[in-house]
């Protein structure tokens, strides 16, 4: 017999649908290990790996993974050397790169630079050749043959160095025309800039010029007129004749090659302020033969008489003839010499000045 607990126990139970619950995403796959990545070299890195739970980004259009292939690992390269492109502007195509290295050896110039050059271009033009050609001629060539048309009776009361005194007074034209040309010729034909170029030192390259036309004009002179003076002396030697002093022999070459050489330098400063070929000679003229003709007409006039013989000593006939002593009334030439430099630097100082102030 059943209770009517039992009964009401054993009556069917009505199903019941299971209780909401809130929606839930679908069961994601549970993640799986990532294959293993193929040995990589020791220089290069890994590729970027993508995490599986990361979203993928937002695209317009529909993303298709394409299936990961296997591909065979890179061989390793042989290591390059770093080269830096360069970063700076196209106006400074080596600013990344450092500073330009020329591969001509680059040096400082000097002084020896100048006269190197100066006297490559001395020597290779044919003015050079040509008056100091017939500056020698005229030294050698007349003192010689004064030499050989005197007699021994002649050098009694003069010195046997003398006949090189009448080819001097000719030669040292030569030198006059040369020392002129040494400057100006570059200035008419346009040389003058490429050697400002060159040497933009402008006092340099009159100094080169100075010193090599200087040597080379006193080295010149000085050996034609020993030449003469020792001919001349062997020609005329005895006892009538009156041997020459060490001064008249140091006066008739070394002195006279001074005094010549020393007018060629004051050519070449005046060449350097005019800047004329025809100009500068024209003025060197003046200034040797002026003093020698003026003083005849200021000797006219009891004013100036003391300003005309004072102006025939120092003329450069004058000077040439004490320096040779051929008159023991005069002095041995030496004073004249000093004027002649001082003169010459003068000239010298107002050619650097010029030069440095005017344009080329």
């Amino acid at each position: 017999m059943t209770t009517p607990y039992q009964q009401q126990s054993q009556a069917p139970v009505p199903p019941q649908s299971p209780p909401q619950s809130p929606p839930q995403s679908p069961p994601q796959a549970p993640p799986q290990a990532a294959p293993p990545m193929p040995p990589q070299a020791p220089h290069q890195t890994a590729p970027h790996q993508t995490n599986p739970y990361q979203a993928a980004p937002h695209h317009h259009a529909p993303h298709h993974s394409a299936p990961h292939h296997h591909t065979q690992p890179p061989q390793p390269q042989p290591h390059q050397p770093h080269q830096q492109m360069p970063s700076g502007p196209p106006s400074q195509p080596y600013a990344g790169v450092g500073p330009y290295t020329s591969p001509i050896p680059v040096r400082r110039t000097s002084l020896g630079n100048a006269l190197a050059s100066e006297w490559t271009k001395i020597k290779s033009v044919r003015s050079t050749i040509w008056t100091l050609s017939v500056m020698v001629a005229l030294v050698i060539g007349i003192g010689l043959l004064v030499a050989a048309t005197t007699a021994d009776s002649d050098y009694d009361t003069v010195p046997t160095t003398l006949p090189g005194f009448f080819g001097t007074l000719l030669g040292q034209l030569c030198v006059v025309t040369l020392g002129v040309l040494v400057i100006t010729s570059e200035y008419s034909t346009g040389m003058i800039r490429t050697t400002l170029t060159a040497c933009p030192q402008r006092s340099r390259v009159l100094t080169a010029k100075a010193l090599v036309f200087f040597t080379l004009s006193f080295t010149i002179t000085t050996v034609a007129l020993v030449l003469v003076a020792y001919a001349s002396m062997g020609m005329h030697s005895g006892p009538a004749v009156a041997e020459p002093t060490g001064d008249q022999i140091l006066g008739a070459t070394v002195g006279a090659g001074l005094y010549v050489s020393l007018l060629g330098l004051l050519s070449l400063a005046v060449g350097a302020i005019l800047r004329h070929s025809a100009g500068a000679i024209t003025t060197m003229l003046g200034v040797v033969l002026l003093p020698s003709i003026l003083p005849a007409f200021l000797m006219m006039s009891d004013s100036l008489r003391d300003l005309g013989s004072k102006m025939l000593e120092y003329s450069s006939p004058q000077s040439l003839a004490s320096l040779f002593q051929i008159d023991d009334g005069l002095n041995n030439g030496w004073p004249q010499l000093s004027v002649l430099a001082g003169i010459t630097a003068a000239a010298m100082i107002a050619a650097y000045a010029l030069l440095e102030k005017r344009d080329v």
